[in-house]
């Protein structure tokens, strides 16, 4: 089956013109699926690891979201076991406007700010709520652990 030519755009974009710290390159016997890398941000708990990823593209996109997960365990308030992602644009703030690219970046940047107000993983968001210098402690802990 033939791949809309927004997704071939896309996908050259990516590989020419990768974002900072980010990788996505599709498999090649399915140019929907994507091995994805993300650098930890610097600055944060995840500084210095490298996380993957995969990103894939279901029938309906563009008109929804890309299907994300961490497969690298994180410890981050927005990132679950599974590794599912809580971030507006992955669900309803999603608009066909967005890009591959665009939803990269703010996973990355998710990693620069979490936010224990929306969490997916409640008791990680409880640890940043209480004691935000030990649950940073151990975000670089598994990031040295499982990032490396």
């Amino acid at each position: 089956m033939a791949l809309p030519k927004r997704i071939i755009k896309e996908t050259e974009r990516l590989i020419a013109d990768p974002a900072p710290g980010i990788s996505a390159v599709p498999h090649e016997d399915n140019l929907r699926y994507f091995d994805v890398k993300i650098d930890g941000p610097s600055g944060s708990p995840f500084e210095g690891g490298q996380f993957s990823l995969e990103l894939f593209l279901p029938e309906e996109y563009p008109m929804s979201p890309p299907k994300v997960r961490f497969l690298t365990k994180i410890y981050h308030p927005n990132i679950d076991k599974l590794g599912r992602i809580c971030l507006d644009i992955l669900k309803d703030k999603w608009s066909p406007a967005l890009q591959i690219r665009t939803v990269l970046l703010s996973i990355q940047a998710l990693l620069s700010a979490p936010n224990p107000d929306d969490p997916l993983a409640t008791d990680v968001a409880k640890h940043y709520k209480q004691d935000e210098r030990d649950a940073q402690r151990v975000s670089k802990e598994w990031t040295e652990k499982y990032a490396k």
